[in-house]
């Protein structure tokens, strides 16, 4: 019976002795996981946030959906232009003299491929739709449209991903607790987003350290 005890003792001192280092060790790999697979998605979410900034400059407006996105991607063109100022003397009737007149000429230089601009010879900008790092066929929720400030249409849009979709296979605990984060070092929310319906905004809300990050 004495060594029976024993061998109950030890592996209740074993088993005790794991639940308390992965009581300790589990938010430690959490953070590392979390951290690795929110960078891959930020860095996707720049990528189409530098898409849908080409896109309004070249249409005054953002891409509702994927396929009209990665079609400007594939296809746009900027226009590369120059601005000058000249004057010269003008014959002004009201006074009836010659006056300086000043002006700004933009002079059309020439086009550059949106695709080479943005992505230079990497292709990823063909699965934009797509999540990295997350659970399977996980696709990026994207709306646009316009919001009213002071009676002027303002174009607007916005991405975002749930996180419990990055996280899909940690801790359930955890990844409850990660999307009630309101905290300036964390991504707050319960998704990751750029972008907002309801303001003119193309910001994250992801902190600055994964813009100091390269992409890997």
């Amino acid at each position: 019976m004495k060594i029976v005890l024993q061998i109950i003792l030890w592996i209740a001192c074993i088993g005790l002795g794991y639940l308390i280092y992965s009581s300790v060790n589990a938010p430690i790999e959490f953070a590392n996981v979390k951290q690795e697979r929110y960078q891959k998605v930020i860095n996707s979410l720049k990528d189409i946030r530098n898409s849908q900034e080409a896109y309004k400059s070249a249409t005054g407006k953002y891409a509702k959906d994927f396929p009209a996105l990665i079609n400007f991607v594939e296809n746009g063109k900027y226009t590369i232009t120059q601005q000058r100022d000249t004057s010269f003397l003008e014959f002004n009737k009201q006074f009836g003299i010659d006056m300086l007149t000043e002006k700004k000429i933009i002079d059309t230089l020439g086009f550059v491929s949106v695709k080479d601009s943005l992505f230079k010879k990497d292709n990823r900008y063909k699965s934009l739709m797509n999540v990295p790092a997350s659970e399977a066929n996980t696709k990026f929720t994207m709306t646009a449209g316009t919001v009213d400030k002071s009676g002027f249409k303002a174009a607007v849009y916005e991405v975002f991903v749930e996180k419990e979709k990055v996280l899909f296979d940690q801790p359930k605990d955890l990844v409850a607790r990660e999307k009630t984060y309101v905290n300036v070092e964390e991504v707050n929310g319960p998704t990751i987003k750029v972008g907002s319906m309801q303001e003119v905004s193309t910001n994250g809300n992801w902190p600055p350290i994964y813009d100091k990050k390269d992409r890997n």
